[in-house]
Formats: C-alpha cells, structure tokens, sequence
C-alpha cells in the first residue's frame, strides 16, 4: 500500500516540531516555496520546471482527432461525484444502475463505474487492513515460531516464513517508534490546533491555512508558540494545505501504523466473507466505489483524466478518457488475490491502460499477480505501477507487485515509476523513491504534486502513487490519438521520450548528502516527457492485434 508519502509525515513532522518548539519564530528555515499547482506538466526550457512538457504536446496534436480510451484505476475508490470526474467515468452502458440484478452477466450485479473487491454485504467495507507481513506472520507463527530448522517436505513454506519473520521484525520496530512520534505530534497539533481555531474566531468545523497565520498578530506566548508551530509545519508539508487535512494526514498514518501493530485479523472474513488464500473464481465484493478512504483514488484518477479547461479543479493528462474505478486497496496491504481479479476485471471490460499505485514488501500468491499481468499482455494493455516510496533500491530489495515472473520470463507490458522533483539539480530525485537501475523504468514528476480530492476538496502530496499515474495519463493520450499502437509500443514510445541525465548529481534517495548520477537510478536514467513520446509514437507503424 503505497498510498501517498504518508509514512514521510511522521519525520518531516517531527524535525518541524521539535526545531519549532525549541527555537524563537526567526530562527526557523524557511522551506523552498511550493512550486506551482501544475509544475508536474510545465516544460524544463520555457518554466525551468521539470515537468512533462504537456502544452508542447497538446500544441502538437492541435487539430487531430482522437479516440476515447479506457484507463482502470486499481486504488482505493474514487468520488463517483467529483465534478472533474463525474463526466468521464467509465459506465458499463449493459449494466442497468440500482436494479440489483446482474444485467450484463459478467457476475458482477451493478457495476456501473466499477467494482470494489473488499466489498461485502449491507454497504461494508474492509477498508482498515494491515501490511502483508503481519498477516503472514501470524498465519504461520504457530507453525514456525519454534522451530529452527525446515521440517521434511516443508522447505519452501519454511523459507517463506524466515522471509516473513525477517520482514515483520523490521516493520514492527519501525512502526513502534512512529507510533510514539505520531502520538506526539498529534497532541501538539491538536492542542495547538485548538488556540489558534479560539484565536482566529474560527468555528469547529472550520479550518486555517498557512495565509490566516500571516495576518495573525498578538501577545499572546501560548498563541505565538502554536503559530510558530504551525508555520514550521506549513512550511515543511505545504502552504497550500489546510489544518485539518494535516491533521487528516497525520490520524491516517497513526491508523495505519496502529492497523500493523494491533491488527484486526477477522476483517476481511468478517466483511468480505471470501477466502483470500482460495482462488476459485467466485464473484465477491459490491459496487460502491466513494468510502472514507476514496481520497488517494480519487487524486490519481484527476492526474490521469481531469476534466480539461474548464475552470475548476485541475486539468487531467489526457483529454479523452473514461476512467473504469477498481478498488482492492485498503488503508493497508492488498491482498493478491483482489489485485489478480481486478486486473481481469479490468482487461475483460475494455480497460487499454491499468494504473496500479500501490505495492507491498511480501506477495504470498505472486504466482496469481504473474498469472493477471501475462493475462493483460495477451490482450494488449499496459500496466503501469508506482516504484514505491521506501527509498530502496528495488534490485536489491523487490518490491510487489513487479514484472519478474516466477518462471524467469520478465513482462514487456509494464512501465515502473519512480518519483522526481520540481528542479534540476540535486533533489531532482525525490527523497523518498524507491529506485533500480534493472527494474524501475522512468522517473515522473512526485513532489508536491497537486490533484484533486475527495468532496471537492484539492490535495498536494509526494509520493510515487502520483508519478504513475502522470505516465499513465501519457500512455492514454498517445492510445487517443495512435489507437494502432500496441502496448508494447506504448511503452517503447514513453521510455525513449526520457532523455538520460548523464552527469547530472543527485542526493540518493534515503541519503543524507550521498551524490549519485541520476541516470544510475532507472532503465532510462531520465524523465518522461509528453510531447517527446507523441513525437515518437507519430513515426511508428501500428501493430496492435
């Protein structure tokens, strides 16, 4: 589970906090300013912002045609009632909506935007799960805690459990110390929260932004200090968030670190009422795509496909879209099972182009994963998947899913997606990316990138889960206007479109000051660029089956 760079929270905030609360308001360091709402597709020569050059490329296709193209979002829901998206949602147009019966006979009854695999009956959902390794950790505990070499006939699920073992040990030590951090900076910021709410005669349900400190004046100690806290907080997240979806932010990262060390186990038996370790073909979940935790759907959804020029919201990537929700994503690990159907689904009703923004550090049932991709090569549709935000290096380290298949054949229908920054220069790496000279494909913009959100609320985040779906909406634009090109093609057309950056010296992600060439970081060694990609996919001969 990728979601956004959540876990980044927890230190960033910590570091503001602690700076903040211990020195005088002149002594804090003012962050870089937020780049513009839509840095991420600006041109590096005319903005002198690395983004994916997308005016150059709408002016190169001014006065083509184009051909709507079906992109599925594998996430974790979508707001079915977003402005920017209602009108280009998939509709399954043999479904008839609200009728309860299965109208197209696909099995799924209703799925008129989509399906939700952790769906169950009455309306619920297994939204709140915890990662892989706990799961499997208790699984096996009984089996294996004890012993300490591989019983006869066993060798294979023994050595999965020494894996799974070595896995939790590290994220549980991990989420112990966030947990206190977060418990922390959720105090302070509630409290201080609180003053300055009083303070600016503000009314519960409402909310302040960096701009309402700035004409903040008083003597008050305790409100200056809460003002002084807040602005290190803006500063290091965002001036354009708001308290309460910092404070939003920080409780979900404080659920989900919470959902690994005290694990609710019988939820998905409880709600969904399948059996995730039994493949047997069985239609399971609802169809209610807009939950609690839509939001991360719901904002990679506005990259890739945003209603373009009309004034509100933010433009999408591609112009001609119709975006099929799929939601197997939990404020935890997915389970593979959920990941395998939804990629069928998907395929089965017409999707060209699957966004996968998520990804775990265990795949029990990766043989089904392989199985669903090698599917999604047959009929010709593009995977593309965000490289992860633990600032590893994924050659080393695998992340799930990935394109290496159990049978030693690798997948030629899959793009993988680091993050970048703003700026050429040292940070042009995002901090936080995942990254692999053999398995990480191409960088995209990642940091501070702004979409839309759930309940026509906007959100700027980090996190590779946005740097997907930026190549995903480029994939779309050139399958509109090149409907010939094969998936494979597709991709070819996008990993050329990145020009490498020999030379150019970055900080390694995870590194305090480590330079690295970034051309080290993926297949490609550059960024993916729109206008590029077009340019090339115009000179290819079509060969899509």
């Amino acid at each position: 589970m990728y979601h956004l760079h959540k876990h980044a929270l927890g230190s960033v905030l910590f570091g503001a906090l602690f700076i903040s609360l211990n020195a005088p308001a002149q002594d804090i360091s003012k962050s870089e300013p937020d780049p513009p709402k839509n840095w991420h597709q600006l041109d590096l020569k005319v903005d002198s912002f690395y983004g994916v050059s997308l005016n150059q490329a709408y002016l190169f296709l001014r006065g083509k045609k184009s051909k709507t193209v079906v992109v599925t979002t594998i996430d974790s829901g979508i707001d079915t009632l977003q402005k920017d998206l209602i009108s280009v949602l998939w509709v399954n147009k043999k479904e008839i909506p609200g009728n309860g019966i299965d109208n197209d006979h696909n099995g799924y009854v209703d799925d008129v935007h989509g399906w939700d695999f952790l769906g169950g009956k009455g309306g619920n959902v297994d939204y709140t799960e915890t990662v892989e390794e706990v799961r499997q950790y208790y699984k096996l505990k009984d089996k294996y805690a004890s012993v300490t070499t591989a019983p006869a006939g066993q060798e294979k699920e023994f050595a999965f459990w020494q894996n799974v073992k070595t896995v939790y040990d590290s994220t549980i030590s991990k989420d112990q110390k966030d947990i206190k951090e977060l418990s922390m900076e959720l105090n302070i910021l509630t409290q201080t929260n609180d003053y300055l709410k009083r303070e600016l005669k503000l009314q519960s349900d409402q909310t302040f932004s960096k701009a309402d400190l700035d004409k903040l004046t008083t003597s008050n100690d305790t409100v200056n200090e809460s003002k002084t806290v807040w602005e290190s907080v803006f500063a290091q997240i965002s001036a354009t968030k708001t308290s309460a979806s910092i404070l939003k932010d920080i409780t979900e990262a404080y659920t989900k670190v919470n959902n690994d060390l005290n694990p609710d186990l019988e939820a998905r038996a409880k709600i969904v009422g399948d059996d995730p370790d039994v493949r047997d073909g069985k239609v399971y979940g609802n169809n209610i795509l807009k939950l609690p935790d839509a939001s991360h759907g719901t904002g990679v959804a506005g990259l890739i496909g945003a209603v373009r020029n009309n004034n509100y919201g933010i433009d999408g990537i591609a112009d001609n879209v119709r975006i099929m929700s799929v939601k197997a994503v939990p404020n935890g690990d997915e389970y593979d099972k959920d990941i395998a159907n939804a990629i069928h689904y998907a395929v089965d009703n017409g999707a060209k182009v699957i966004n996968m923004s998520f990804g775990k550090k265990i795949s029990p049932h990766k043989d089904w994963v392989d199985e669903a991709f090698k599917y999604a090569a047959k009929k010709d549709v593009l995977l593309v998947l965000a490289a992860g935000n633990e600032s590893q290096d994924v050659d080393k380290i695998p992340s799930y899913p990935n394109g290496n298949y159990l049978d030693s054949t690798t997948t030629d229908n899959l793009i993988d997606v680091g993050a970048s920054g703003p700026k050429l220069g040292k940070n042009l790496a995002a901090d936080f990316s995942n990254y692999g000279k053999k398995n990480v494909d191409i960088f995209a913009p990642g940091v501070k990138v702004t979409s839309i959100d759930a309940d026509a609320e906007f959100n700027t985040e980090d996190g590779t889960s946005f740097s997907a779906p930026i190549v995903s909406g480029i994939a779309a634009l050139i399958l509109e206007y090149y409907p010939n090109l094969s998936a494979k093609q597709v991709k070819e057309a996008i990993l050329e479109s990145a020009t490498p950056l020999q030379g150019t010296m970055v900080i390694k992600p995870g590194s305090k000051d480590e330079l690295v060439d970034f051309a080290s970081l993926s297949r490609t060694g550059g960024i993916v660029n729109a206008y590029k990609a077009l340019l090339i996919a115009s000179k290819m001969r079509g060969e899509r089956r």
